[in-house]
């Protein structure tokens, strides 16, 4: 050790000089950054603005000559700007809790530590909290790659004021957790069920002497797991940290791939950022080639669907809404043009929001 601190002096030396010039440059970033506030203040705009947030970032990732990666330049300023926008005023998200949920992980993926979390017990409080001013934002799963949408999600957005202002796409990794890191004892497994039917499979090959059991979420399955030596729960590594539990399986999940996406709702829509998304949900009239003629404006105007999704109108007449997400922010004149017509022949409309889209 003493050979080698003659030679690391100098580096280490150098290190602290930079440290502290970036020290006081970030200081005088955050000045500046409340002057904003200050205005923001006055034109009562939102504090949190995702497409400046994205252009800062797709900006310094261009300029970025290494060794720090793309991934670690999105990672160090998302923190920097949250910081500052704490200055401002705190800022608050509410998420499906408790702590250790997917949800969770999925909003310090979208925003950083910084955010001060919300933690609710279902997706009804998540929008009820934004909806009364307790959150800024929310966060909620919307759909998941292998057993498809998030129902709850989209009937609360059929009749909720909020906008979404933002997308997130998580990989969901599974793990079978007890306390002791093994199955000797235990009786049932307990997740949220859309994680029972992701991990199926593997639970009929290797424990189907488990009784499977669905609760709220897969954190609160931890807790369960936690406080009872018969219960194995399905959650994230996240969680087991937190619960102190034990890993049995790792990536048990049936489809290695599994992916879930979370929409951001509250606050304003955000203004074109060069990579957005519209959401909006349509009803037609109950006729023959009703939905063809709807879909039509979107063809010929060159807008691109990447969603599809039909939910029952809940009316009794078997009518539909259809949840539809486009290429593009509305303000693009493609977009623009195709509303145009949709508002003239749809029995319904309603558009969710325009926000970045998630790399």
């Amino acid at each position: 050790m003493d050979d080698e601190q003659p030679a690391l002096q100098p580096l280490r030396d150098s290190i602290d000089l930079i440290d502290g010039q970036l020290l006081t440059l970030l200081n005088q970033r955050a000045a500046l950054a409340l002057e904003v506030g200050e205005i923001k203040k006055h034109f009562k705009t939102p504090v949190f603005r995702p497409e400046r947030e994205l252009s800062v970032l797709t900006r310094l990732q261009a300029l970025n000559q290494g060794p720090l990666q793309a991934k670690h330049i999105a990672v160090i300023w998302r923190e920097i700007m949250a910081a500052s926008r704490a200055l401002e005023k705190p800022f608050t998200a509410a998420f499906l809790g408790p702590v250790g949920t997917y949800s969770e992980e999925a909003l310090h993926k979208y925003s950083s530590s910084a955010v001060e979390g919300l933690p609710c017990l279902s997706i009804d409080e998540v929008f009820r909290a934004v909806e009364a001013g307790a959150a800024n934002i929310g966060i909620v799963p919307v759909e998941n790659s292998t057993e498809g949408a998030v129902s709850r999600t989209l009937d609360l957005l059929l009749h909720s004021p909020l906008a979404l202002t933002g997308e997130v796409v998580l990989p969901i990794q599974h793990s079978l957790l007890t306390r002791t890191g093994t199955l000797a004892g235990v009786s049932r497994v307990c997740a949220h069920a859309q994680a029972l039917a992701q991990c199926q499979h593997w639970l009929t090959m290797h424990a189907p002497q488990l009784e499977r059991q669905a609760v709220a979420s897969n954190a609160a399955a931890a807790q369960l797991a936690a406080a009872d030596a018969s219960v194995a729960a399905i959650a994230s590594e996240r969680a087991a940290t937190h619960y102190n539990l034990v890993t049995v399986q790792a990536m048990m999940q049936d489809d290695p791939h599994n992916r879930t996406r979370f929409v951001v709702i509250g606050g304003r829509s955000s203004t074109p950022s060069g990579c957005d998304q519209t959401s909006l949900i349509l009803a037609v009239k109950n006729v023959a080639g009703a939905v063809c003629r709807m879909l039509e404006p979107l063809a010929r105007h060159g807008v691109s669907m990447t969603r599809f999704e039909s939910r029952p109108a809940k009316s009794g007449a078997w009518e539909y809404y259809f949840y539809i997400d486009l290429e593009g922010h509305y303000a693009d004149a493609p977009l623009a043009a195709a509303f145009a017509e949709l508002e003239q022949g749809a029995a319904f409309i309603k558009i969710l929001g325009s926000y970045p889209r998630a790399h």
